[in-house]
């Protein structure tokens, strides 16, 4: 056989491997799920918005509404420290996007990708539509961060204020490579599997968010993997990272006009602090505030701060 033949050869079997080898992997379906209302707490809450059935919680009466968005794998567990503080300045609302939480994780839809980033703030105003809230102000961690920037820039009159907590912007979730990847049908197949893991990296992803992990107890543990028991939960993620495309953020900053303030922890190994502070520069007017000692979450590792941060900002606009 001549060399030419056996590399032809070659070539097929591994392109066969490639094509046909994925499908041949068995993905099992997990048998130890729930549906979402079994796993709520009794002040969850749940309403219809733009064909999702959304989790929230809420805490407070009056003005002003201020609305908190929770980061990748988070949850609005997340914000848990801080809504009865919050809660003393007006009405506070948080609420699980989706993919994460107990918020619908829907397998099928029509128009826009519920997983998108296109989808969010879209999401949000509808949210506020439901419940009746014309304006508010956005307090977003990390992704939730830029989506509460998507919101500001798309409907202005409905945002008074922003709040960005270690807020993801210059980094986006994949690059066209990885996008088209996903897309593949190999890929889509297998990709399953690989949302799967986050049961391992994700907590390890948890411990680097945090400055100081000795802080992170058992119930915190519970409170982030919970999420993880809810139906459908691991093909939604996957659908999240096939719709996650890089952010255009960067290049509209300066259409952001309205009273902003940037808390970021100095040791924040998610979203470097180096990159909130240009952040704060490159906004015209924004205020920046750098908490010592604390990483990526300081709404959940630093509290105390972070509420009187914000306490002050929020007065100071009055």
């Amino acid at each position: 056989m001549s060399l030419r033949r056996l590399l032809l050869i070659s070539l097929v079997i591994i392109l066969a491997f490639l094509l046909i080898g994925p499908f041949l992997i068995p993905i099992l379906p997990l048998t130890d799920t729930l549906p979402a209302e079994q796993l709520a707490d009794p002040d969850s809450q749940f309403i219809e918005v733009n064909g999702l059935r959304v989790h929230y919680k809420t805490a407070g009466t009056g003005e002003p509404a201020l609305i908190l968005l929770h980061g990748f794998g988070a949850s609005l567990f997340s914000w848990r420290e801080v809504m009865a503080p919050l809660a003393e300045l007006g009405t506070v609302i948080a609420y699980d996007r989706p993919a994460f939480g107990l918020t619908e994780r829907p397998l099928k839809w029509q128009g826009l990708n519920p997983y998108s980033s296109k989808f969010q703030p879209h999401l949000l105003i509808g949210l506020m539509d439901a419940m009746h809230v014309e304006k508010a102000i956005l307090i977003g961690n990390s992704d939730g961060g830029s989506i509460a920037m998507q919101a500001a820039l798309l409907y202005p009159q409905r945002v008074s204020a922003l709040i960005l907590v270690d807020p993801a912007v210059y980094e986006g979730s994949s690059n066209a490579i990885t996008h088209l990847l996903y897309q593949t049908p190999q890929m889509n197949h297998l990709g399953v599997l690989l949302a799967r893991n986050i049961k391992t990296w994700g907590m390890d992803m948890l411990s680097i968010a945090w400055h100081d992990p000795t802080k992170i107890t058992p119930n915190i543990m519970a409170g982030y993997t919970k999420p993880l028991q809810t139906e459908n939960w691991d093909r939604a993620l996957w659908e999240l990272f096939r719709a996650s495309q890089k952010s255009d953020l960067a290049s509209h900053l300066g259409e952001l006009t309205l009273p902003i303030l940037v808390i970021t922890g100095d040791d924040d190994r998610i979203v470097p602090t180096e990159h909130s502070i240009r952040l704060a520069r490159e906004i015209p007017h924004a205020e920046l505030t750098i908490i010592p000692n604390c990483g990526h979450v300081p709404h959940e590792e630093c509290p105390e701060t972070f509420i009187k941060t914000t306490v002050d900002f929020l007065k100071g606009l009055q």
